[in-house]
């Protein structure tokens, strides 16, 4: 493919969610001449039906949980009846107020977004796009009547960011009402008398902890042996009993068949003819590329049998003009894999320097109660010879800052290479582990050794001194 350089090079972005907008602030800072074509707002679904709202949810969970475990450190709330007599309160929770809130949010997120595309040049079309060849968008621009405009846009560089969406059983369809995707929640004005969450990976795993924080009765099904296949076993285990523990009922080794209606809620009807009735019901079994439909084959792009599109680690499509980057992609479906993506692909096409994306330094995080964070090569990849490492794992009890705040559940575990000692991963579960992972994260990246670590001084009390405490305490001897 030849350029014109007398001329700014364009870029056409399909879809507007962390990739295409990572990308398209990325292509008007090195000069390029972008178009952003995305249809629900920018932001797409992560900011406005996903990532945002969900974990404005949580953030309200917590809170929820906060003030009912504030007695164990001491702080009890009282008010009093007719008589004058102490009572203690219930903590009560207004899940409409909490859902108008977290759209609230999540649309001032995407109106920033916006904003700052709209202050770095990028040209904004609204609409639903298709590809016309490797070097062209079609551009469905028509709202309201029967008419319909169409925007042509043409291209030295086309970057897909469609996303996905949630995966829809045949037996189990959603209705808005009782049965929901991860993107419909939104909607119920109080909270679910008895939820039943179909599916125990990430998104389920997050959901029905954060509603058995708000009050619901939780029955979480899961096909697996456990919560969270896929993840550090000793993490998935600490997450299951606390689950349990919190009175929520997880069934194990058990695959929903359907799941219908009722008068009066929902009956989830298991593999093995068991039943389960409920209220509500959250679908949380995984989800679909939005890849269908919009011109990829046609162009020439290669996807995968499960309809993603094959990228290179510089988000580069098997055409050399166009990259996709996010959900739609065979890469890590993370928010914050997607915006590096994003910007790697933008990089690559206008020739400045790029590092290509190594998923082993990506960190990741699941926002139950504790949170899971985890980084670079795992216990078990060590424990089947994939990676040599020796591993460490220190409670999160025996942390001073932890015993202050009443926290008994959690670790700290650090992977470091044999002989050098270079930490090569790790795994965190407590509260935010989110923020606590970025020391981890950092060491990996710039492959410091546990000593250099741990040769850092963490403030005490702290959380983030297990990390070091760790570090020490696997120190390699000269």
């Amino acid at each position: 493919m030849s350029y014109e350089f007398d001329r700014k090079q364009r870029i056409a972005i399909l879809g507007g969610g962390p990739g295409g907008y990572e990308a398209a602030l990325a292509g008007a800072q090195l000069g390029a001449e972008v178009t952003l074509v995305e249809r629900v707002g920018v932001g797409g679904s992560a900011v406005l039906t996903d990532v945002v709202p969900s974990k404005t949810l949580i953030a309200t969970a917590e809170a929820s949980n906060s003030i009912k475990e504030a007695a164990d450190l001491g702080v009890q709330f009282f008010g009093r009846n007719e008589s004058g007599r102490p009572v203690r309160p219930e903590v009560a929770v207004n899940l409409s107020a909490v859902n108008a809130r977290l759209l609230r949010l999540a649309r001032q997120q995407s109106d920033d977004m916006k904003s700052q595309l709209i202050k770095a040049g990028v040209r904004i079309v609204e609409g639903d796009g298709r590809l016309d060849g490797p070097q062209r968008l079609i551009v469905s621009t028509g709202r309201g009547s029967g008419a319909t405009d169409f925007d042509e846009i043409d291209a030295d560089t086309l970057i897909v960011s469609v996303g996905a969406s949630p995966r829809i059983l045949p037996t189990a369809q959603p209705d808005g009402e009782r049965i929901f995707t991860w993107t419909q929640l939104y909607t119920l004005q109080s909270v679910p008398e008895h939820l039943i969450v179909v599916g125990s990976g990430v998104t389920g795993a997050e959901f029905a902890s954060a509603y058995r924080a708000l009050g619901s009765e939780v029955t979480l099904i899961s096909s697996r042996d456990q919560v969270l296949p896929g993840e550090d076993a000793d993490a998935a285990r600490v997450i299951e009993d606390v689950f349990k523990r919190n009175g929520m009922t997880v069934l194990s080794k058990s695959r929903a068949s359907s799941v219908t209606r009722t008068d009066t809620g929902v009956v989830a009807t298991l593999a093995d003819g068991r039943t389960v009735e409920g209220s509500h019901c959250l679908l949380a079994v995984g989800s679909i590329p939005n890849t269908a439909g919009i011109g990829l084959e046609e162009a020439g792009v290669q996807l995968t049998e499960s309809g993603h599109i094959r990228v290179n680690r510089v988000a580069r499509t098997s055409m050399p003009s166009i990259y996709a980057a996010g959900d739609c992609s065979d890469f890590l479906p993370l928010a914050s894999v997607a915006s590096m993506q994003g910007r790697a692909a933008v990089f690559h096409a206008m020739g400045d320097a790029v590092n290509p994306t190594e998923l082993r330094n990506v960190t990741s995080n699941i926002f139950t109660q504790p949170e899971i964070a985890t980084v670079g090569w795992t216990q078990k990849q060590i424990e089947d010879g994939v990676a040599q490492g020796t591993i460490y794992k220190l409670p999160l009890a025996s942390n001073p800052r932890a015993k202050m705040q009443g926290l008994k559940e959690g670790f700290v575990k650090l992977f470091a290479r044999t002989g050098s000692g270079t930490v090569i991963g790790g795994v965190i579960v407590a509260p935010h582990a989110s923020e606590l992972i970025l020391p981890i994260a950092i060491a990996i990246e710039h492959r410091l050794t546990v000593d250099q670590v741990a040769r850092a001084f963490a403030v005490y009390p702290s959380l983030s001194g297990s990390i070091t405490d760790a570090a020490r305490a696997m120190h390699i001897v000269a």
